[in-house]
């Protein structure tokens, strides 16, 4: 059965799906990094933490797109002339599609970050593929591709989730530096962050929307001496799919 065409999705699609109503990250919905390592050794060829250990790194950023923090990150991203790495939430992306569209036309990958950012472990299986696949169709609707790139939300996962994205032909791609910019920290607080913990093939977690009223000024205002830092370090500011040398579009 082709999994972007079935009964269930189309009945699904007819329902009313609860909004994204809270903020970027949960401290109770996030699962200890050891679970995420303990994924990757079991999956190794689907679940991702780091690329190689060359002297790159790749910025991924969360939870977009939005019309205010997403369009400015986006502004930094071009004057300092970085590619990243966008996971996306497809509800947001329907309410934001030019957003979207200006991630490809700059340079940007886009990736799958679920429809409306449930915990995946928390609602059945057939819901959480539907998450997936309806953002999947969004995507394509606006701007003709297929991302093969997806992220949990929460990095939270189980066996069978993971079992159904490789069936859906996705790599699962998590992190290995978290910024912790959802956790209202300030600029440099932000920055530290991401230095401290960057190492060769490190792929960091950023935000690039949160919740209502939520401000990611500082994740805007860190960018630029992250950036500048990493550079003077010797290293290159690259793609995931440049990183791991994969398609990123199915």
């Amino acid at each position: 059965m082709d999994p972007y065409q079935d009964v269930t999705y189309q009945e699904w699609m007819r329902q009313q799906v609860p909004p994204h109503a809270h903020g970027p990250e949960r401290h109770e919905e996030r699962h200890p990094h050891l679970v995420h390592v303990d994924w990757a050794s079991r999956f190794p060829n689907e679940v991702i933490l780091h690329g190689p250990p060359r002297r790159e790194v790749a910025f991924t950023f969360d939870d977009g797109p939005d019309d205010i923090w997403t369009p400015r990150i986006l502004d930094v991203l071009k004057q300092y002339d970085v590619k990243a790495t966008f996971m996306c939430v497809g509800r947001r992306i329907q309410q934001h599609p030019q957003v979207l569209l200006r991630m490809i036309r700059e340079g940007h990958i886009v990736g799958n970050h679920t429809w409306n950012h449930p915990n995946l472990t928390k609602i059945t299986l057939a819901e959480a593929r539907l998450q997936i696949i309806r953002t999947s169709d969004e995507i394509n609707r606006i701007a003709g591709v297929r991302p093969r790139l997806f992220r949990p939300p929460y990095g939270a996962l189980n066996a069978d989730v993971i079992r159904e994205l490789i069936t859906l032909d996705y790599k699962i791609i998590f992190w290995n530096v978290d910024s912790l910019d959802w956790a209202k920290l300030t600029a440099p607080q932000v920055a530290a962050n991401i230095l401290a913990h960057t190492r060769p093939g490190s792929i960091i977690l950023q935000h690039s929307a949160g919740g209502v009223g939520e401000s990611l000024e500082d994740t805007v205002q860190a960018i630029p001496y992250v950036v500048e830092t990493l550079r003077q370090g010797g290293y290159r500011i690259v793609t995931v799919p440049q990183m791991l040398n994969i398609s990123a579009y199915h």
